[in-house]
């Protein structure tokens, strides 16, 4: 299933179809104020994934203090970074989410085992929820809008909050069995999903057995498992969620899209994200393997997979089409407005 085949509506917290029509771009969802949050044990699972890597960087900072941070723990943080982003970026997002290229099968094992140890949650579950994102982008229905509460000073910056961070505490359950049926059916993608509490646990062992390896000490393995391993996840969770929340309210919009569809292009987030904060390009057209589709936008995410395809690794690529980007042109670049 591709985004463009629209799938139908969640069975969890939909609001009538006329609700969805009759939505007006600038009002608050319906039933907005009365989202319940999640409760027990998930919330504190939830709590510790977001808060634990942030809290790392004040221990980071207080070990470095009158000596800096080892060059070593810098290029590993690099290093893991670049791996497990682009494992979302490429694998989860444009692979199997959008079915932007087809991959070998050990690379599309790969890549979603890379995308699963950036603590984002399983393969199967992200994808569900970027569909259902795609399918009712910035209206009733979509799980991590900007605009869910209105377009008032007040409540876009509630929706921000909601866009970054909130939804992930909300209880949204998104139905895999609707959204992702494709990876349900898919017996490698299944065992990735599975296998996602050990992926996350190797993605905080590596840095440390690399640390240790390298400086040979214990502080050396440390502090690599600070900075690369859980101020990596960090950054990259934030950068993620910026995506989410930066990328709906601030930025250009040069590309048409959908009816109250405000996604848009924020270029000092174009490098962290590898590609995917020119947003508006993305969703104007959301299966593209390219998401910089303007002159001089720089995509690594999109480099990688031409890196693959000329390895054999890739095939099918979807590559940008010049006539159907001067269609999709909007004209002079403009900020995003408040409503549609």
């Amino acid at each position: 299933m591709t985004i463009d085949q629209q799938p139908q509506q969640p069975q969890q917290s939909q609001q009538p179809m006329k609700d969805r029509l009759d939505y007006d771009g600038v009002s608050p969802f319906p039933g907005a104020q009365q989202h319940p949050a999640i409760g027990g044990a998930q919330i504190w699972l939830t709590a510790t994934i977001v808060i634990l890597p942030f809290l790392a960087l004040g221990v980071a900072i207080v070990l470095a203090w009158g000596q800096g941070v080892a060059l070593t723990d810098l290029l590993l943080a690099a290093v893991f970074y670049m791996v497990t982003g682009l494992g979302v970026t490429v694998g989860f997002h444009r692979l199997l989410t959008h079915g932007s290229f087809t991959a070998s099968p050990w690379l599309r094992v790969a890549l979603a085992g890379a995308g699963s140890m950036g603590f984002q949650g399983n393969v199967i579950d992200w994808v569900a929820v970027h569909r259902r994102h795609h399918a009712f982008t910035d209206r009733p229905g979509d799980p991590h809008s900007p605009y869910r509460y209105g377009t008032g000073l007040r409540g876009q910056l509630r929706g921000l909050a909601h866009a970054h961070l909130g939804w992930l505490f909300a209880d949204d359950v998104t139905p895999v069995e609707r959204y992702a049926p494709d990876l349900l059916a898919d017996p490698a993608m299944t065992r990735v999903a599975r296998a996602f509490p050990a992926l996350c646990a190797l993605s905080l062992v590596l840095p440390f057995l690399a640390g240790w390896a390298i400086t040979g000490t214990l502080y050396g393995a440390l502090t690599a498992f600070l900075w690369a391993g859980l101020i990596r996840i960090a950054l990259l969770q934030h950068v993620t969620w910026s995506v989410n929340s930066l990328c709906h309210v601030i930025g250009d919009r040069p590309f048409k899209t959908r009816r109250h569809d405000r996604a848009t292009n924020l270029w000092p987030l174009a490098l962290p994200s590898f590609g995917e904060s020119w947003h508006n390009g993305h969703h104007s057209q959301p299966t593209c393997a390219r998401h910089g589709i303007g002159r001089g936008q720089i995509d690594p995410s999109a480099a990688v997979i031409r890196l693959f395809e000329r390895l054999g690794w890739a095939s099918d690529v979807r590559w940008p089409d010049p006539e159907r980007i001067q269609r999709l042109r909007t004209g002079p670049l403009s900020p995003a407005p408040a409503g549609d």
